[in-house]
């Protein structure tokens, strides 16, 4: 992990409505375009390590992620750092294709954790067995969607019920 990125300021949010966690993303741009979003929507972005790319100040210049200071990014380490430092209210729920139930059952309030997968593997069975988890409903022959359409998906439906718009 480059340490060159937690020297950059970022903005802080207080009291964020969601918080959505990137477990181990593989792919810079989805990770952007994620960024971009809980960028747009005030929300935090927490990214837990290992990540599959850098983000320090070369390659984010590189990938034209110009707006990286707008959003509140939190790095943990691992998962258990991640979980450790969960400090704030709210519930922390689990998105996968391997879920029974549609993301419109989840009960999501106002400081909840949307936890979602790496691109190629998605969320481990013990963690989809520990928390509560949820599918995007796909009805075509595509196996799943991309992470940051789900993620778009989801944060936006869930602002959208706690009244944000």
């Amino acid at each position: 992990m480059n340490r060159d990125t937690f020297n950059n300021q970022h903005r802080v949010i207080e009291n964020s409505p969601l918080h959505v966690a990137l477990y181990q993303p593989e792919i810079p741009a989805n990770t952007g375009n994620i960024a971009r979003l809980c960028g747009a929507a005030e929300i935090r972005l927490h990214l837990i390590h290992p990540l599959g790319f850098f983000v320090d100040d070369k390659h984010l210049k590189r990938a034209g992620l110009d707006y990286w200071h707008e959003v509140d990014i939190r790095h943990h380490e691992s998962f258990e750092a991640f979980i450790n430092n969960m400090n704030e209210r709210g519930e922390l729920i689990c998105f996968s294709t391997h879920a029974p139930l549609d993301y419109t059952k989840a009960s999501v309030k106002h400081g909840d954790w949307l936890l979602f997968g790496p691109e190629t593997l998605g969320l481990s069975r013990e963690i989809r067995k520990k928390y509560p988890c949820y599918r995007i409903p796909i009805w075509g022959k595509v196996r799943s969607l991309n992470l940051s359409t789900s993620v778009g998906i989801v944060v936006y439906h869930y602002l959208h019920e706690m009244g944000r718009f």
